[in-house]
């Protein structure tokens, strides 16, 4: 065949091998491929929605998600590090464009979160912290710090500075439960005639917060505080107080849930730090659809969001885990 009828050909054939190139690999060297397969899908997997903080994240990221056009898929791991596991591996093989977490713990997650990364499916964490950083794309969370700080200084101010109290951990596998206990200490311990006559974990759980409660009312006839890592562990205490007849001691909790505004307009629990769940929930789904857009972080990895005190005073203006007015 004459050279002039096998250029076109080979022309054609350079034609094709470029764009089958075009179709697996970016300009940058990324793997455009691999990127084109994701579905339209964002995973939101947090613990059990019986508890009103974890619904409000539910319901805000689900919301913020569709708004913005993608399909969601909810899981609850009710803080099981296996049924995490297992919904993570969902999100993977469903090519999820991201995941949004509130995690069942942080030494439990990172190999599931390292998982999903390598998989190509980006992490963004709220609420609850991992210790590594590189294998998330963000963790957002409350100011745990500042917020338990608010909350040792009203309660060290309803307790005149003097006295027995009592405190009630959360989950000692949580990062959150160690830096409100720190903060709340930072505040209590600079107060020489507060004295602490128990310190018992209740695992974030109102119906153990009762049980601890009723055994640590039974130790310590004289106690007039009781501090609590979170909301629902402050509803367990003063159900107990409630039963025993104890209008006298004074209970602070952490999250600023609905249960707990209305029991501060009632005059009974005195004060909770409210935490943004639902403003959180919605910063990530916001920084995940720019993350799959740009395939670039659009924020530092390590973001915290401050806590706000909720009391008598402000109790009205509170709705839904935020201050509306």
């Amino acid at each position: 065949m004459a050279l002039k009828h096998l250029l076109p050909i080979a022309l054609a054939a350079t034609l094709v091998l470029s764009a089958c190139g075009s179709d697996s690999e970016g300009s940058d060297g990324s793997d455009a491929g691999a990127s084109e397969a994701k579905s339209n899908l964002i995973v939101i997997i947090t613990p059990s929605p019986d508890n009103v903080f974890f619904k409000a994240e539910q319901v805000a990221a689900d919301a913020k998600a569709k708004e913005l056009g993608y399909e969601t898929l909810v899981i609850s791991h009710d803080d099981d590090p296996t049924k995490q596991s297992q919904a993570i591996d969902t999100a993977i093989s469903r090519k999820a464009g991201a995941i949004i977490l509130d995690n069942a713990g942080a030494d439990a997650t990172e190999t599931a979160v390292q998982r999903a990364k390598d998989a190509g499916v980006p992490s963004f964490l709220i609420d609850r912290e991992i210790n590594s950083t590189g294998i998330a794309v963000a963790q957002i969370v409350s100011n745990n710090a500042q917020g338990a700080a608010l909350g040792g200084q009203l309660f060290a101010e309803e307790m005149e500075g003097k006295g027995q109290y009592a405190e009630l951990l959360g989950k000692e596998t949580d990062t959150n439960a160690g830096v409100r206990s720190k903060g709340y200490h930072d505040v209590l311990d600079q107060f020489p005639d507060l004295e602490m006559v128990a310190q018992q974990t209740a695992n974030w759980d109102q119906a153990e917060a009762l049980s601890k409660t009723q055994t640590i009312l039974q130790a310590n006839p004289k106690i007039k505080g009781i501090i609590a890592g979170n909301d629902t562990m402050a509803l367990g205490a003063q159900a107990a107080l409630d039963a025993a007849g104890r209008d006298d001691v004074i209970v602070v909790g952490f999250d600023g849930s609905p249960d707990v505004v209305e029991s501060i307009k009632s005059e009974k629990i005195k004060a909770t730090v409210l935490q943004p769940a639902s403003q959180i929930a919605e910063m990530a789904v916001e920084q995940a659809d720019s993350y799959i857009r740009t395939g670039q972080a659009s924020q530092p990895e390590k973001q915290s969001v401050d806590c706000i005190l909720v009391n008598a005073e402000n109790a009205d203006s509170v709705d839904n885990f935020a201050v509306t007015s």
